[in-house]
């Protein structure tokens, strides 16, 4: 059976512009409802979808952290060739992350990580994760168990370069996040299970930012954006984005 593939999306709303990146085997589904929201409010939304994301797990294995650097400056320069002059950014988890490193090598307005790990010491959670990606992506494939077991097998044995990299992407972003000036908006599901919540603090208490705020949300787990909080995280984030003093 042949899976439709996510899109990117670009939601016009108006002169401000936000950036909206996805999780690690996620897609553009993570933050679209977010994009709407946004969009109703007279925000411009642009959500892109990383390589081998939203596509089958054997080309999320041949991708790279360096390609996903690339995918974000592309989305970045896409609203810049609408004729946005001032973009913030939102982010969830590996997308948290990739929005932080923008947020220390290029001009933003503003910067929300959402459950965006700074320890690289959930290995096991993120291959266990990889791991139910792959066997439902086959399931939805509507392959037989046995092919379905052999195939994640070699999927898991491949995966280690992928992990590695992205723990030294993960590593870099959190020794350069005390280059981060732009206002800050940190968000932290307290049942994250994915990844060390410390990192939220770690966050917040490293960027240089004079604005900057940090929020827990007592009953969401780690996509937080699919959670049950996600309307009163809709309304922080607008009201964060609100408080930016735009032009």
């Amino acid at each position: 059976m042949k899976i439709k593939q996510p899109q990117a999306f670009t939601f016009k709303g108006g002169e401000r512009a936000v950036l909206l990146l996805h999780g690690f085997t996620g897609h553009t589904a993570d933050v679209r409802m977010l994009g709407r929201f946004l969009e109703k409010k007279g925000y411009t939304c642009h959500a892109p979808i990383y390589r081998g994301h939203g596509a089958p797990p054997e080309e999320l294995v041949k991708s790279t952290p360096e390609q996903w650097w690339e995918d974000v400056q592309n989305a970045l320069n896409h609203l810049k060739s609408l004729g946005h002059k001032e973009i913030a950014v939102a982010g969830l988890s590996l997308g948290g992350v990739l929005g932080l490193k923008l947020a220390y090598s290029e001009p933003i307005k503003g910067i929300i990580p959402m459950c965006a790990p700074m320890f690289f010491d959930n290995k096991t959670q993120l291959t266990k994760g990889f791991k139910l990606f792959s066997r439902e992506y086959k399931q939805l494939e509507q392959k037989e168990e046995e092919t379905i077991e052999k195939e994640v097998n070699k999927l898991m044995d491949q995966s280690d370069e992928m992990f590695e990299s992205l723990g030294n992407l993960i590593k870099e972003v959190k020794e350069h996040i005390d280059h981060i000036y732009a206002p800050t908006f940190v968000v932290q599901a307290r049942k994250d299970q994915m990844i060390n919540s410390d990192s939220a603090d770690y966050i917040y208490e490293n960027v240089e930012a004079d604005k900057k705020d940090i929020k827990w949300y007592e009953n969401s787990g780690h996509v937080i954006t699919l959670d049950d909080e996600k309307e009163q995280l809709h309304e922080d984030i607008y009201q964060f984005l609100e408080s930016l003093e735009w032009n």
